[in-house]
């Protein structure tokens, strides 16, 4: 940071973003509604390394502390060694930003302390061996600098978990599908359901987390700053559950494998350590579907793009459904598909075999029938198998 005498002005240089060269304003007025005003000079903030482009409004904060040092406001060594982000508004709040998980971890490799936002204050406690000033303003920030405030340092968060752990219990039939899933579980197998319409394929696929051990503690922080750098946690905290992730089959191959303009992680990544589940596997785009082949057998995903070049895990689970043929009962007697067999043949087509080779197990969901959804004997609580189908007499 320059600052010098001449015509009053402030220029951030070094390969700045949109959000970035706006960050002036946003400083200028934070600054001002705690009463205080930038000088009548001229100020040139360097934001390096330079072959970087600078991206987000996390830099506010950093930005304003570096003026007030410069202007003798708050002493230089309250802020040496600290890794600083947050974003501010015009009222002087400080915003919660994506990323501060990772960030405290990078910071505790770095051996620095974290100043960041009160509402992120619970994330970055999850980092081990680290100092953190979680700040809910810029004049509390100040006052907590100077020593006439201070700010209790935030407490690790628990994240409600993000189902109430749905098992197999309420189902009637499909027993060899249930059977199939407790297996693919048990070995973390990829699956396949193949079925007409209605017969329950997405409601098991649904209650499959349910069959899946707690994450460990390795896990939860992995899965944890995934999320954080996606935006996905809007209270902060420790995420609790495995991931299930069900990306609608019109998702395209950035949403899926990660990417846009910020590179960040698609649906496989933030699937990691869960399940990704693709309901009309032969409806998503066919280069979609292709791209996902990698990274089940590697386990990770480099999306690389022009300015970046980033490498996400991406160790999940693949449970998929769809139907045998376009209109979805081939085989079935009752409503024979008009075009059998090349109806089927097509429409399986769709998919690669490469693609299909990824799968360890491959099954048919058959339709239940009507008798057994309304037959009332109770069945085993731990299986949900209807006893009448157990005795033969259901089916």
């Amino acid at each position: 940071m320059h600052v010098a005498n001449g015509l009053p002005s402030v220029a951030i240089v070094r390969l700045t973003g949109k959000a970035v060269a706006e960050s002036k304003e946003r400083v200028r007025a934070a600054l001002a509604s705690i009463g205080l005003a930038l000088p009548p000079k001229r100020i040139a903030i360097n934001l390096a390394p330079a072959d970087i482009v600078k991206e987000g409004a996390h830099l506010d904060l950093p930005i304003a502390l570096g003026l007030l040092v410069a202007f003798g406001s708050i002493p230089r060594d309250a802020v040496d060694g600290h890794m600083v982000l947050g974003e501010l508004s015009l009222h002087g709040t400080i915003e919660p930003v994506l990323g501060v998980l990772p960030a405290a971890m990078a910071a505790v490799a770095d051996g620095l302390d974290l100043i960041c936002p009160a509402g992120c204050g619970p994330e970055a406690a999850w980092a081990s061996d680290l100092s953190i000033i979680a700040a809910p303003d810029l004049m509390a920030l100040l006052n907590h600098l100077r020593g006439v405030q201070h700010l209790p340092p935030p407490q690790p968060r628990l994240l409600p978990p993000a189902h109430d752990a749905p098992d197999l219990a309420d189902l009637r039939g499909q027993e060899t599908a249930r059977r199939v899933l407790e297996i693919a579980a048990t070995g973390r197998h990829n699956l396949l359901m193949i079925g007409p319409p209605g017969a329950g394929k997405s409601m098991l696929a649904g209650k499959f987390p349910g069959l899946l051990p707690p994450l460990s503690p390795r896990e939860a922080l992995d899965v944890t700053m995934l999320h954080s750098i996606a935006g996905q946690l809007a209270t902060g905290g420790l995420v609790q559950s495995r991931p299930f992730r069900d990306p609608h089959h019109s998702a395209s191959m950035a949403a899926l494998v990660g990417g846009g303009a910020r590179a960040r992680p698609g649906e496989i990544s933030l699937a990691h350590g869960g399940v990704l589940f693709l309901d009309e596997l032969a409806e998503f785009a066919k280069p979609a579907l292709d791209a996902l082949r990698q990274p089940l057998e590697t386990g990770q995903v480099v999306v690389a793009r022009a300015n970046h070049h980033i490498t996400y895990p991406a160790q999940f689970q693949l449970i998929a459904a769809m139907n045998p043929c376009r209109c979805g009962y081939l085989g079935d007697p009752a409503r024979a598909c008009t075009r059998a067999p090349e109806c089927g043949r097509t429409y399986c087509a769709r998919v690669s075999g490469p693609m299909l080779d990824r799968f360890d197990m491959v099954i048919e969901v058959p339709e239940v029938s009507g008798q057994l959804l309304l037959d009332r004997t109770p069945g085993c609580r731990r299986t949900g198998v209807c006893r009448a189908t157990r005795t033969g007499t259901g089916r």
